[in-house]
């Protein structure tokens, strides 16, 4: 049976409107709480948010939910996906809930919820809470609210015990006007390092506009202007990072992945049908084979399961060490990536320099009719005559975001001039078919 509300990150959408509106999260609460409590006479779970405007009234009704159906509910306000993560864990709660919706705009959010060893829940348990909001909740059982003022600081301490020494190191800080506003300069400068923290004022509305790690323009100017050693940049709810070098050249998770599989050494790496070839060749190289899942970090996170590997991630900076913890961390993913740097002696910018990469472009166009465009015949014959051209030199991927109504249209390869001419050709094919340019 096929979910209606989960998709690969949680419920998203725009905040009071269906599915996210206050009556039908109370029933999502109460749904889970009872899916919860099955296992559990009297179950605890841990719920957070990011610093949306919607936030407040999420969690209010998801709380109200959870409460309703007996279950004792651990506040612990706003807090990066990560730390909710590491709560639910070290608290012994049954289940975590973290209300955001990642690098998306102020006006969408989303609920995700996070099993006892803090790792996703799975497809089967998502659809148990599905089919639970439609059935009658059943005689009320009460649960207390808890709240725990010290959650941030106790998150905080615990990244702070993994961090090398930064003293010294000067570095600009997008904090996206999320999560990570309080925490991650905080670990950085109790380091040692010499930062300067932009976009780290919430206000509600302005998370994740033009800032954060799907727009470092700003920091990239940031960066190159005031003679820093490199900057880094969060998305909304931090479980993600990417770098800038002193030149402003972005550094992404497949310069990451390359740079901790040297320092690691481990037989497999997972990645997803998004990473560079230039990756998949610079791993071979030290005799370390690259695994690729489909796009969306549970997707990775499963197969790491399924296969050992104990380092995976994506290129958009989403990085996993599952002997760290079972979910992205992006402040825990910077630090880990620069104690690895110091130990390399490389700077940032040597690291960018020193992973070849493919030629690789990516478009994301809007669209209005899904199964339209997976049975038109133009666009099937177009995507097999660029693979036919690229003939095991390059690769094309066509894939239907989990969380916005998006086509994104990859093409990679050897040249890059017919890299630019097969991706306008599946560009028109697909606009053609049923899409407009985002």
């Amino acid at each position: 049976m096929q979910r209606r509300y989960f998709g690969t990150d949680g419920v998203r959408g725009v905040a009071g409107s269906p599915p996210l509106t206050a009556e039908w999260v109370v029933r999502l609460g109460q749904a889970a709480g009872l899916v919860i409590g099955a296992a559990h006479p009297r179950p605890t779970v841990v719920v957070g948010r990011d610093p949306r405007a919607s936030g407040p009234m999420l969690e209010a009704a998801l709380t109200a939910g959870l409460l309703s159906s007996g279950t004792e509910v651990l506040s612990v306000g706003v807090l990066p996906t990560a730390g909710i993560s590491y709560l639910t864990r070290k608290h012994g709660a049954q289940a975590g809930v973290v209300i955001s919706a990642s690098h998306n705009p102020a006006q969408d959010n989303g609920i995700k919820f996070f099993g006892n060893s803090g790792e996703k829940l799975s497809d089967p348990l998502e659809l148990e809470i599905e089919q639970a909001i439609d059935q009658p909740a059943g005689p009320a059982r009460f649960g207390r609210l808890h709240h725990h003022p010290g959650a941030a600081q106790e998150y905080a301490d615990f990244l702070s015990g993994q961090a090398s020494d930064l003293s010294g190191l000067k570095v600009a800080m997008d904090c996206a006007n999320g999560a990570a506003h309080q925490i991650a300069p905080e670990v950085f400068q109790r380091a040692g390092a010499d930062l300067f923290a932009i976009y780290a004022h919430p206000d509600g509305q302005n998370i994740n506009r033009n800032c954060g790690s799907t727009h470092l323009q700003r920091l990239q100017e940031v960066v190159r202007s005031g003679d820093f050693e490199l900057g880094l940049a969060f998305d909304g709810d931090a479980d993600r990072v990417l770098f800038v070098d002193a030149a402003g050249r972005v550094v992404h998770g497949d310069h990451m992945l390359y740079l901790l599989a040297q320092a690691k050494r481990p037989p497999l790496v997972v990645s997803t049908v998004m990473a560079n070839m230039g990756l998949e060749v610079a791993l071979q190289g030290m005799g370390i084979r690259l695994g690729r899942s489909q796009v969306g970090d549970r997707y990775v996170h499963e197969q790491m399961l399924a296969s050992g590997a104990l380092l995976g991630g994506e290129p958009s900076g989403h990085i996993l060490l599952l002997e760290l913890g079972p979910t992205g961390d992006g402040i825990q993913t910077a630090l880990q990536v620069l104690a690895a740097l110091g130990r390399s002696e490389l700077t940032m910018a040597e690291l960018h320099d020193s992973l070849t990469m493919y030629p690789q472009r990516l478009v994301s166009l809007r669209y209005r009719d899904r199964e339209r465009l997976l049975g038109d015949p133009r666009l099937r014959a177009t995507l097999d005559e660029a693979e036919k051209q690229l003939g095991g030199r390059g690769r094309v991927n066509l894939r239907f975001s989990g969380t916005e109504p998006l086509i994104r249209i990859m093409v990679e390869g050897e040249d890059e001039a017919e890299v630019e001419r097969l991706l306008a050709e599946l560009v028109a094919s697909v606009q053609a078919a049923d899409a407009v340019r985002a």
